[in-house]
């Protein structure tokens, strides 16, 4: 396959640096015609990351979607260097879009030490060379051939595999919530540890809301029985791993309420190491019939 896809994923993470603890990165829209939050999350990483030590590796990140961005303007981050101590680096970062702030992160960075070890373990999952691609998966579904071509563009750089049908593959019948999917990159990636965790951090919002819409037998934005957003986003990267090798994402939704929903998941390698644990909540709501009736955050 060509690495293309890829290749045009990694310039859009690369930022232009226009003043100390300043950056600018570009924007495009995802599969709704808004900018992914996983590529603002993502990019803002790649700023903190660029102002810090090259020995400190980023252990873990919080952040805050505040408004929804333009797909057709540049988004200057922001960094500011909060701490930096004799193991730990905090940074925060804010990206701003025509004057406003439409997302905030605060990331720590920590230099490697040995310690006390021991982790959930990995849940049994089919081998990802077993399950279809989304190419071959993604058409047998009946959806609008224009969102079909919206899913597969959006994610031509990234191999996800769903272990089950996703929500908008069966939907109209309650199901456990739980989703697991494979990723990796689609093509060879060098060995910065940054750039690992930050194609995870982008991929890492782009189904964890998934059990979510399961539990209510929703479909999403696929087939328009609900709209929402992604709210706040918290990763903590516990191992080392490569984002262009297997990745299982185990995910589940311990509760939706109040027009919100959250979803919660764990990342292991292959050889069963956990390398990741996510937890995202976002707005889930059932559209209005009214006429005139508006829906947002």
């Amino acid at each position: 396959m060509s690495q293309a896809p890829l290749q045009s994923l990694l310039d859009l993470l690369d930022l232009e640096q226009i003043e100390e603890n300043i950056f600018r990165g570009q924007s495009r829209a995802g599969v709704v015609p808004r900018v992914f939050g996983g590529q603002v999350a993502a990019q803002a990483l790649v700023a903190a990351g660029r102002t810090v030590p090259e020995d400190r590796l980023a252990h873990s990140l919080h952040a805050y979607f505040l408004r929804v961005g333009d797909a057709g303007a540049p988004i200057v981050y922001t960094v500011d260097p909060m701490n930096d101590g004799r193991s730990f680096t905090t940074r925060r970062v804010v990206a701003v879009q025509h004057g406003q702030p439409i997302f905030a992160l605060s990331a720590s960075f920590q230099r490697y030490e040995e310690g006390l070890d021991h982790q959930a373990p990995m849940p049994p999952a089919p081998d990802p060379a077993t399950l279809p691609t989304a190419e071959e998966r993604l058409p047998s579904y009946g959806l609008d051939p224009d969102i079909v071509e919206k899913f597969l563009e959006a994610r031509a750089a990234v191999d996800l595999r769903y272990v089950d049908d996703p929500p908008y593959g069966r939907y109209g019948q309650p199901r456990e919530p739980h989703s697991q999917v494979w990723f990796r990159a689609n093509g060879k990636l060098d060995d910065d540890p940054l750039l690992h965790v930050v194609l995870a951090t982008y991929v890492s919002d782009m189904t964890l809301l998934d059990s979510i819409l399961l539990a209510h037998g929703r479909g999403g934005w696929a087939v328009g029985d609900v709209v929402g957003a992604s709210l706040d986003h918290a990763m903590w990267f516990h191992r080392p791993f490569r984002a262009d090798e297997w990745l299982l994402y185990d995910q589940e939704s311990p509760s939706s309420s109040g027009g919100r929903g959250l979803g919660q998941g764990r990342i292991y390698t292959r050889d069963g190491q956990l390398a990741i644990s996510v937890i995202q909540e976002g707005v889930v709501r059932v559209p209005r019939t009214t006429p005139g009736s508006v829906t947002s955050r």
